[in-house]
């Protein structure tokens, strides 16, 4: 692996990156990478989903598209799991599933140092902002509140704070006058389900460099925001 390199390895449509997406939703943006991998023959695939919580859409989604789908439940009937032993148990479904690269699909909660440290730069998320503006889990809420004129989308490393790790690539979507929440949100999906999918090929590529606060990718100049 070149030093810096995210993802660990070169990888190929015949060896894709084997990626594992941690969700807790709905499930749509995990959905719409899917279709991408599968209908254009990418360099990744998503080999499982592991959803922290059992009553959402996205482990119906993931089943329906013929995934291993693993529940590993935060707060289990009956349980009480610290939060160190929910991440070993996900820490093992990753290692069981041979998984490459961990990405994050509206994942409600937060990763720890240790986890982070065990997976170093092999764990990205999307959110929808233009970060650092406006990180957290109501983002569009707060877009709206604060009357700018544009919102969007990231991809970015993850780290142990807010939103806060290193930018990987940013598309950019108007606020109209006429937006709530949900068209905003409707019309910022669109481009997640268009740049995460593309990010990931970046990293499959062995193109996307972390070197100290900075993210580059090899081939493109500057921060990717359009």
């Amino acid at each position: 692996m070149v030093e810096g390199q995210v993802g660990g390895r070169i990888a190929s449509r015949e060896h894709p990156l084997r990626c594992a997406v941690l969700l807790s939703g709905s499930g749509t943006g995990m959905e719409a990478l899917v279709h991408a991998q599968r209908e254009h023959d990418l360099p990744h695939q998503t080999t499982v989903v592991i959803s922290n919580k059992a009553d959402v859409a996205g482990v119906t989604r993931a089943e329906r598209l013929g995934l291993p789908t693993v529940v590993i439940e935060h707060r289990p009937v009956g349980e009480s799991l610290s939060r160190q032993e929910h991440e070993q148990k996900i820490l093992h479904c990753l290692l069981e599933y041979e998984v490459e690269l961990v990405v994050l699909s509206g994942y409600m909660r937060l990763l720890s140092p240790s986890f982070l440290n065990a997976w170093g730069r092999h764990v990205i998320n999307i959110h929808p902002s233009l970060l650092p503006h406006f990180p957290g889990a109501h983002a569009h809420r707060d877009v709206l509140a604060a009357k700018v004129r544009v919102s969007g989308c990231t991809v970015h490393l993850v780290d142990d704070g807010m939103d806060t790790g290193a930018i990987i690539a940013q598309r950019s979507v108007p606020v109209l006058k006429q937006d709530d929440e949900k068209r905003l949100s409707e019309r910022v999906k669109v481009e997640e389900h268009r740049l995460y999918p593309r990010v990931l090929t970046w990293i499959a590529e062995g193109r996307v460099r972390h070197e100290g606060p900075t993210i580059s990718v090899d081939g493109l100049e500057g921060l990717r925001l359009s």
